[in-house]
């Protein structure tokens, strides 16, 4: 037997090494970060304090907000100490517990997504039946089972990546412990591992995918029946807001887990990964609310309401 030293921390080489960088990516990844929080949280307290707002689409993109909001906070903290102090090291079981929020979250907003997609859909599509097809049964329902699956998906990742033995290098050639990234420093046989992350997250992506594209496609055939301009156009706006959030959203995902050989992380890797880790949290509550009127009412009567109460004080 060979002679090892086990690995019990890893180093995280982050997006890159130029020092004039640093701070003018803390910067950035700071203000993103903020807008994160913001937009997001934000959106979660304006559709709980609205009542016109708890319906299901709105109870959809709570927790939308919800899942964005946390599995960027999994990662964003991190990479910012890198910048800000030079922090790269996280230890083996901080590693696997970022892993494991990364993964579940990402899984999450998957299928999350692809349930948005049949809201519109039955609301669309079959308008006199939409309040008894997306009952409130039915929406907790899809939430809990979008939960529940991405913890028990990432679970088996996470379990599978770290039953590996790491006593090589550790240094991950990603800006956080992204599995790819972190199974190319085992020393075991990963073919196994490699060929599970692809099925899996395979069938994960294109399950979702198909609902999406299914549901949208008799979406715009429905769309293109209608006698009203304005409902056509609204119907057509909201499609191709949610159309486009989704192929940033899946195009990245696609490329970063669907590659002939999952066992390496690029510079290309790492700049996919700071869009669906980073960016596309952030822009979620822009793409699928702040540009809806109701939303924007309902932001109203909050600003109203909080100048209102201002003035009683004073």
């Amino acid at each position: 037997m060979e002679n090892y030293t086990e690995v019990t921390e890893f180093i995280l080489l982050g997006l890159t090494n130029a020092p004039e960088l640093q701070v003018p990516l803390f910067i950035m990844f700071t203000l993103i970060y903020l807008i994160n929080v913001v937009g997001n949280l934000g959106m979660i307290v304006l559709i709980l304090l609205d009542p016109r707002l708890h319906i299901p689409m709105y109870f959809f993109l709570s927790h939308l907000s919800l899942v964005d909001f946390c599995y960027s906070t999994a990662v964003t903290p991190k990479v910012m100490a890198g910048f800000l102090i030079g922090d790269k090291v996280i230890s083996y079981n901080a590693c696997a517990a970022q892993m494991f929020f990364f993964v579940a979250l990402g899984t999450v907003e998957n299928f999350l997504l692809a349930s948005m997609a049949y809201d519109r859909f039955a609301a669309v599509c079959k308008p006199l039946h939409y309040t008894t097809t997306m009952m409130t049964g039915v929406c907790a329902w899809l939430a809990i089972g979008s939960y529940v699956y991405g913890f028990l998906n990432a679970s088996i990742h996470v379990r599978d990546t770290f039953s590996l033995s790491f006593c090589r290098s550790n240094l991950v050639h990603h800006f956080f412990c992204d599995i790819p990234a972190v199974m190319a420093l085992s020393c075991s046989d990963r073919h196994i591992s490699e060929l599970i992350l692809v099925v899996v997250a395979s069938f994960n992506i294109f399950f979702a995918l198909l609902v999406i594209l299914v549901s949208y496609l008799f979406i715009f055939i429905t769309t293109l029946k209608m006698h009203s301009i304005e409902g056509y156009l609204k119907a057509l706006s909201t499609c191709a807001s949610h159309l486009t959030a989704v192929s940033i959203f899946y195009g990245t995902v696609i490329f970063m887990y669907l590659q002939a050989s999952p066992s390496h992380s690029t510079d290309t890797d790492k700049i996919a990964s700071v869009f669906y880790g980073m960016v596309i949290p952030t822009l979620n509550p822009l793409v699928y609310s702040l540009r809806n009127k109701e939303v924007k009412n309902a932001f109203k009567k909050v600003v109203e309401k909080a100048k209102l109460s201002i003035g009683f004080t004073f």
